[in-house]
């Protein structure tokens, strides 16, 4: 099974950098609109193909552009929102980064799938502190999931740290900062 890990397009919270991490739910900038309709032809999706999503704006936000007029499945999940890297346990999470509510996705993105398992903390909290043990604990079993979604291919809408821990877990490689993916880059790994 191949995992596409794509980051978002530029958002708000980056244009002013450190005070603009203080935006609270930062929506995709114009450039950042531009990169995820480049989506469309780098990375074109099908009505078979499934994208995971990331519950903050500008994943969904990335995510609805990519796959305009295309019936795919989309899930949001907290299990592939924001996450520091490398983890830092004093850390807390900024505003840019904090979780929507299910309720606010319901709404605004109506023809999206809100994955609600067994982690109503994580709708809250998110991943971005959350202990290393737990998070590879939750993570292992979200690769775990997406497999028996039977699918070649599964792309994932997420976040610089979030991506490059998942990478970290899968591949057994141990990498820095400098290993995140560019805005609306993207990283491909089998499992």
């Amino acid at each position: 099974m191949e995992f596409i890990f794509i980051r978002h397009g530029q958002g708000e919270h980056t244009l002013d950098i450190p005070s603009s991490l203080q935006i609270s739910s930062p929506s995709l900038t114009t450039k950042g609109v531009e990169q995820a309709k480049l989506l469309r032809n780098q990375l074109p999706l099908t009505d078979k193909d499934i994208i995971i999503i990331s519950p903050l704006r500008r994943t969904l936000q990335t995510a609805f552009i990519w796959s305009e007029n295309i019936d795919c499945r989309k899930i949001v999940s907290p299990l592939v929102s924001p996450r520091i890297f490398p983890f830092l346990p004093e850390r807390n999470t900024l505003p840019c980064d904090r979780v929507i509510s299910s309720e606010i996705i319901k709404n605004e993105y109506p023809t999206y799938e809100i994955d609600m398992k067994d982690f109503f903390d994580l709708w809250s909290d998110g991943i971005n502190v959350l202990p290393e043990r737990d998070f590879i604990k939750i993570a292992k079993q979200f690769i775990e999931d997406c497999k028996q979604l039977q699918k070649e291919k599964i792309y994932i809408v997420s976040h610089d740290g979030t991506i490059t821990s998942y990478r970290q877990m899968i591949s057994g490689q141990t990498l820095t900062r400098k290993d995140f993916p560019q805005e609306t880059g993207w990283f491909q790994i089998s499992c």
